[in-house]
């Protein structure tokens, strides 16, 4: 099928489902301005990983805030774009059930998404690793510029930390939890932006084939599951989702 036949594809395939969820990764993000962390200009290509990894944090933690204070703003001032209005424009329409996504920049819920599974965690609030006490993010970007060493915990002096999910750091288990539940009870899964690299989020579209949805992918570059997904569209998201629900709309208008 050509790119048009396989978009009207998918719209089709989105009309008939009854419970379709959509999983995110950076790809739609990066349309917003957000990097990615694995192409081509990366964000691994600029900085070593191992800064963000849970161990590199807790004995170097004023390292990663200066990464953060350098960093920040250009998530916290993104904006979303075509791909993440199109995704909440199909939730507003009854169409689509919850978005599960990688990132951490809350742009789905600036779009107007309301069932958002943040599995990686987000750069709203920063958590204190001894006793739990969250902070705005912003409060604790102060705090880390007023003094360039990692904000302390106003409760128990331990160490704050951006809310979002480092290497070698387990997933929030609700979030987790949740992201699996949507998965295995969907009937058609919307993977969009995803390289599906990162586990335990590569795994999702696994459990929703298993439990016998369909699967459509949509990504620029190849992924491992490009085989076992019904259908593959390979295009920026940001001009396939757009297009993809226009189509959902004409068919929802025929019928």
């Amino acid at each position: 099928m050509d790119l048009a036949s396989k978009a009207r594809f998918l719209a089709e395939m989105i009309v008939a489902s009854s419970k379709a969820v959509a999983l995110t990764g950076a790809g739609v993000s990066t349309e917003s301005g957000i990097p990615d962390f694995r192409g081509p200009n990366g964000l691994w290509k600029r900085i070593d990983p191992r800064l963000a990894t849970i161990q590199s944090f807790k004995l170097f933690p004023e390292v990663f805030w200066l990464f953060m204070l350098k960093s920040a703003d250009l998530i916290l001032k993104a904006k979303p774009n075509r791909a993440h209005y199109a995704l909440a424009e199909l939730e507003r329409m009854g169409k689509l059930s919850s978005v599960i996504t990688q990132n951490v920049d809350g742009l789905h819920f600036k779009a107007g998404s309301r069932n958002v599974v943040e599995l990686h965690g987000n750069m709203r609030e920063a958590v204190c690793l001894s006793c739990g006490y969250v902070i705005p993010l912003k409060e604790a970007l102060k705090m880390a510029k007023r003094s360039y060493f990692s904000p302390l915990c106003k409760k128990c002096g331990g160490l704050i930390k951006p809310k979002v999910v480092l290497f070698d750091e387990l997933l929030p288990c609700k979030a987790l939890e949740k992201a699996i539940w949507e998965s295995r009870t969907c009937d058609l899964m919307l993977v969009a932006g995803t390289s599906l690299q990162v586990y335990p989020a590569a795994s999702l579209p696994e459990y929703a084939k298993l439990r016998g949805a369909k699967v459509a992918i949509i990504n620029e570059e190849p992924t491992p599951f490009d085989e076992n997904a019904d259908v593959v569209i390979r295009a920026k998201v940001g001009e396939a989702l757009p297009a993809i629900v226009d189509l959902v709309k004409e068919a929802l208008r025929r019928a």
